[in-house]
């Protein structure tokens, strides 16, 4: 039987950590369009112009990290802020994701290896 390829995932609404349990620990960054300069930028053009600029660029956040995902069965999201949780609902309405298990975990800022071991101690449980 294969075993189930598993990532750990920790993120806020600017950047993502991607933890892939394999040989090689591999470990990606994937960081928010939306800089602070865009919403300067926006907020002169009005609130509402600002804040469509930042769900579309929030959209295309996930889908970097949603496109990552794929390649996983079991998938662990974590971090401080809401952000694993809009992504969470994003990607369970996306058919692509109905076989890949997601969890959920509220963390604090963590190191980098924290955030390893906070992995690892997830998939061996």
């Amino acid at each position: 039987m294969e075993s189930t390829k598993k990532i750990g995932i920790w993120m806020d609404h600017a950047s993502a950590d991607l933890i892939a349990l394999n040989l090689d620990n591999k470990q990606q960054y994937i960081q928010s369009k939306f800089s602070f300069d865009d919403k300067e930028e926006a907020l002169q053009k009005g609130e509402k112009h600002m804040h469509n600029k930042e769900n579309q660029k929030r959209q295309s956040y996930y889908m970097e990290i949603a496109d990552e995902i794929l390649n996983y069965g079991h998938v662990l999201l974590f971090g401080p802020t809401d952000a694993k949780l809009e992504l969470h609902n994003y990607l369970s309405k996306d058919a692509h994701f109905k076989n890949v298990q997601i969890d959920v975990e509220s963390t604090d800022k963590l190191t980098d290896k924290q955030k390893e071991a906070f992995v690892k101690n997830h998939f061996t449980k």
